[in-house]
């Protein structure tokens, strides 16, 4: 069954591809070697790009005066340092004093270098830590079996990282990073832009004069569900409180007109305006809209905020288990279902019949989704879903691109194989929500 309607900008009568028409190895072009693509602006547009010849190109230097600041909320809080990837200069760094700083900033040219080639070697040469060596070449290796298969090749990538929090002695350094990561995609003569960004922890020793990065550790945030427990919870209390400060405290207030009397008397029929979905998904996908709650796994909380930008309605029960909707926070106490907030939660609500409000059918495949619909993620086969994206965009061949919060996310391919958190056992539903609610 094949969707019709609004499949995102640019794109019509979009066709999945069939076998015959993915590229042959022989066919492929030539994958980046050692070059960094640096793209000075993100916007819808295509943006204008910059080609280096230089394996590390110089062109901005990072501040090493200021002092890590403490712990961060908002994209817009003010950070201590930013490190990009076309910034390090192998040869500058020659003679200069041991700094870790430098050795950061080194693992984020090559972090940078091997997303852009889609291979782990040049990194996994410099982190003497094996586990997460083989976890990155995992990654990378599914990324490329992906991304071929799919006729979609990589033309440009720039990371960036900025440095969250520092724990330093004289032989010794744990940094908390946020790595923002670019990735410009060509797929049949067509680019689009995707976008994520990710924290790492990585420890640093001193030895022999040089910082060695000796162990990292990604912070797999999608995988840790608001409720209940995870047997791979990688993510600590503390390690929240280090990303988004004192969650405690309560957001700007938010009185939702849906939530007055009238609401129970609102006609049915209001149409789900898809394109308000997805200018909403890409305005707020890295950061947290002040008028709502900013929660620890944040995921389902945006996807309920960009469905309910398109016009659906609230179903206002006053109960936490029940309905969906949102009413913000009052004297400590939390107003909202956990169908707004939870991923298990808002699957078994648009899994649910009903002949009004917010409603959704489950179909079976990726590319009967639109704009505007929702896909749920279970990493462990285990019939509990841990994760939440929105529909915002297509790829040259209709399959959707996804925006999510937490993990920040924008037009990412939407069967996450990218991410740590996928594994074997992963299971997707796949929801289309009614056109007239």
């Amino acid at each position: 069954m094949t969707r019709t309607g609004n499949r995102g900008q640019n794109v019509q009568n979009p066709k999945r591809p069939h076998a015959a028409s993915k590229p042959a190895a022989s066919q492929s072009k030539p994958r980046l070697k050692a070059s960094t693509h640096v793209l000075h602006k993100t916007s819808s547009e295509l943006p204008v790009e910059q080609s280096s010849k230089t394996d590390f190109p110089t062109l901005h230097s990072f501040d090493q005066t200021k002092q890590p600041a403490p712990a961060v909320r908002q994209q817009s809080s003010k950070l201590n340092s930013l490190l990009r990837s076309s910034d390090y200069d192998q040869h500058r760094e020659e003679g200069k004093q041991p700094d870790w700083k430098a050795a950061v900033h080194r693992y984020v040219s090559l972090y940078n270098h091997a997303e852009a080639n889609q291979q782990a070697a040049v990194l996994t040469d410099f982190v003497t830590d094996a586990d997460h060596c083989e976890r990155l070449r995992g990654r990378l290796e599914r990324l490329r079996e992906r991304d071929w298969h799919r006729g979609a090749l990589p033309a440009g990538s720039e990371t960036k990282a900025e440095l969250i929090r520092v724990n330093e002695s004289p032989s010794e350094v744990s940094v908390l990073i946020r790595l923002h990561i670019k990735r410009r995609m060509e797929q049949t003569g067509r680019f689009y832009m995707e976008e994520r960004s990710e924290f790492e922890r990585l420890w640093l020793g001193l030895s022999g004069g040089e910082w060695d990065v000796l162990r990292v550790e990604p912070i797999i945030a999608e995988r840790r569900p608001r409720f209940g427990t995870a047997t791979d919870n990688w993510m600590t209390v503390d390690d929240y409180s280090e990303l988004f400060g004192d969650l405690s405290s309560p957001s700007t207030p938010y009185l939702n007109y849906d939530l007055l009397q009238q609401f129970k008397h609102r006609p049915s029929g209001i149409r789900y305006r898809r394109d308000l979905v997805a200018a909403y998904a890409d305005r707020w996908w890295n950061e947290g809209n002040p008028s709502y709650e900013l929660f620890e796994v944040n995921c389902t909380n945006y996807v309920s905020q960009c469905i309910f930008a398109g016009n659906a309605p609230m179903n206002y029960t006053g109960k936490r288990e029940t309905g969906w909707w949102y009413k913000g926070r009052n004297k400590g106490s939390e107003w909202w279902s956990y169908s707004w907030a939870v991923s298990n939660a808002i699957t078994n609500y648009l899994t649910a019949a009903r002949s009004s409000g917010l409603r959704a059918e489950v179909v079976q495949s990726a590319d009967e989704l639109q704009l505007g619909d929702v896909i749920t993620y279970d990493w462990n086969g285990d019939h509990r879903f841990q994760h939440s994206t929105i529909v915002t965009a297509f790829d040259s061949f209709g399959m959707p691109l996804v925006n999510a919060n937490t993990v920040s996310s924008r037009h990412r391919y939407w069967d996450y194989r990218d991410s740590y958190a996928w594994t074997e056992q992963t299971k997707y539903r796949f929801f289309h929500i009614a056109d007239l609610l």
